[in-house]
């Protein structure tokens, strides 16, 4: 590959227009050693030695008159354009190569394989514009549940000739099923239970909340789990039956969105809107059920997905997370109006890892947890606990001083609870207000730099 004369890496030059004659008194075109030495400056400028390899990302693909190819580079922060001899190699813009140079000139070595990363946040991409929140559709489900479904209007019937239809039965066991699998607030109160107890039925809501739905089936494949994202799948399969569509069909559909979830796709854990009530909601029909039931599956895929780029953007970096993990665990209130409770549980690793890229077994880990929740009298409440060893700290946030206050004069109690149980608290605070969360952006992070 060879540096176009007369270019400077830091912009790309414009797409050259028609040659006219040379006219008199002009400069002469540029000789083989003019060229040698403005590649060199370049080659240069970009700190770039001889014989040295490093990597570029293809910015752009430039097809020349007459069959040839220029690639815009972006190589060490800088836009460098290249007359390309590709041959075979297959470059798309975004594509990662491995150059080096070789005195002027640089050499094409080959095409990076995209990662995994790479994948996954393309069907991030894909869903995030269309996702429901889970506790508007299940309030929608459970609206169908009672009143029915409003049927399909013909062109020209009013809207009060509209009439209502009940739910298919298998629709109709598979919705109560899930409402009926929900965490009720009444159910973790003090003096509910005993502790393992509580711990018990606190990890059997987060296996069930679709989070974990594929490696579920992976370990027992059957189609009865009581998972939230295979339920849904139930009832959307029982709808379609009803309507003589093929199931295939589904994928056709344009999800339901939820606009605060449009605004801010990644966001996590963020402050979601008061859902209204069931009595509230005006009944839907079937295929918008299809379509609100469509949009809660992208919700529970990219809560999977997100957790998954996370997870591999870490890479090596110490101060990033080794796992992270992003879930909603819908509940109910009293009144039986669904919420939705947001977690987020990371997990960082220190294992002392020795220049030959050896772990230690023995490594010292971290978990990190943040809930968001929002509460009828107590309002949203915000915690970050960090669980280090034997090691716990937490703090609490509280938009209302009622609650603030209430929250101080448990702490006492808390922390006794905590060392009952053989922590050593290292730290207990509460704050008003929220805490400030950072902005979440997908990212396509390729390529380890240290490496």
């Amino acid at each position: 590959m060879k540096l176009p004369s007369g270019q400077t890496p830091q912009t790309p030059p414009a797409t050259p227009a028609n040659k006219t004659p040379a006219q008199p008194g002009t400069e002469p075109p540029p000789g083989r050693e003019a060229l040698a030495t403005s590649a060199r400056q370049q080659l240069d400028q970009l700190q770039l030695t001889n014989r040295e390899a490093t990597l570029a990302r293809v910015a752009e693909i430039i097809n020349r008159q007459g069959g040839g190819v220029e690639l815009l580079l972006a190589l060490k922060g800088k836009s460098l354009l290249t007359q390309a001899t590709i041959g075979n190699t297959d470059l798309n813009t975004g594509d990662w190569v491995k150059v080096m140079r070789a005195g002027n000139e640089l050499q094409l070595l080959g095409k990076l394989a995209p990662p995994p990363e790479a994948g996954i946040a393309r069907a991030l991409a894909q869903r995030m514009p269309w996702q429901q929140t889970l506790d508007g559709g299940l309030t929608k489900l459970l609206t169908a549940l009672t009143q029915g479904l409003r049927a399909e209007s013909a062109p020209g019937q009013l809207p009060s000739a509209r009439s209502l239809q009940p739910l298919p039965d298998a629709a109709r066991q598979a919705i109560e099923q899930v409402l009926a699998r929900l965490p009720a607030s009444q159910a973790l109160k003090p003096g509910a239970g005993s502790q393992p107890d509580m711990a018990s039925q606190v990890k059997q809501w987060l296996s069930e909340s679709g989070l974990f739905a594929e490696a579920r089936l992976a370990s027992s494949p059957s189609p009865a789990l009581p998972d939230l994202k295979l339920a849904i799948g139930r009832v959307i399969t029982a709808l379609l039956a009803q309507q003589g569509t093929p199931t295939e069909q589904f994928n056709r559909l344009i999800p339901l969105a939820s606009p605060e979830l449009v605004q801010a796709p990644l966001q996590f854990p963020q402050a979601v809107a008061p859902t209204p009530g069931a009595g509230t909601s005006e009944s839907a029909t079937a295929g918008q059920v299809l379509r609100l039931l469509a949009g809660m599956l992208n919700r529970i895929t990219v809560n999977q997905l997100h957790s998954q780029v996370l997870t591999a953007r870490a890479g090596g970096d110490a101060a990033a997370p080794a796992s992270t993990m992003l879930l909603e665990l819908p509940w109910v209130t009293p009144q039986n109006e669904p919420r939705v409770a947001q977690l987020r549980l990371e997990q960082y690793r220190e294992d002392g890892s020795s220049e030959s890229g050896n772990r230690h077994p023995s490594a010292t880990r971290e978990w990190r947890l943040a809930l968001a929740i929002d509460l009828d009298e107590a309002g949203p409440l915000h915690f970050d606990v960090a669980l280090r060893q034997q090691s716990v700290s937490a703090r609490v946030w509280a938009e209302k001083q009622s609650t603030l206050k209430r929250v101080h004069d448990e702490l006492p109690q808390l922390r006794r609870s905590l060392t009952d149980l053989g922590l050593d608290v290292t730290d207990l605070d509460c704050r008003r207000g929220t805490p400030q969360q950072p902005a979440t952006r997908l990212e396509h992070r390729l390529v380890d730099t240290r490496a």
